[in-house]
């Protein structure tokens, strides 16, 4: 953990967190060691267009993901600016999961033009499990079931 003097440092992560697996507490968990707390957007599936809408209801992956006990806080992103949420939070650090695809530096640009002051970090550590993303599982459960 690391402190600014007696100041928390907060870290904020983003996902869609349809299907929760190993890949996600992996990556939750590395956030959360870049500071003292974890904070944790939940996109809104209104939000979402570069994969298929979720399976999971948004109040569902928001209580889901709430749930983890390595995460503080977790909400629901916006339905409109994804600024909008940093700005009620103001994290020191956003952490982006190694295949999210924000750029950093585009990313850290518009925080600053947004008058936003945090610093942004790409999660390296991923996992090459057979069921670490919420598209092999669903995958993998079409495979069992449509043989029936």
């Amino acid at each position: 953990m690391q402190h600014t003097g007696d100041v928390l440092v907060r870290v904020l992560a983003t996902g869609t967190f349809d299907l929760l697996h190993p890949g996600h507490i992996l990556y939750l968990s590395e956030a959360r060691r870049l500071g003292d707390e974890l904070y944790v957007i939940v996109a809104r599936e209104s939000m979402i267009r570069h994969k298929p809408k979720p399976i999971i209801s948004d109040e569902q992956r928001v209580e889901m993901v709430s749930a983890l006990k390595v995460v503080d806080v977790a909400l629901s992103g916006s339905e409109s600016d994804i600024f909008d949420p940093i700005r009620q939070i103001r994290p020191d650090i956003i952490a982006l999961g190694h295949d999210q695809g924000f750029d950093v530096e585009q990313l850290q640009k518009e925080l600053h033009e947004r008058g936003l002051d945090c610093k942004v970090v790409r999660v390296e550590s991923s996992l090459s499990c057979s069921l670490c993303s919420s598209g092999k599982i669903i995958k993998k459960v079409l495979e069992r079931y449509q043989k029936e």
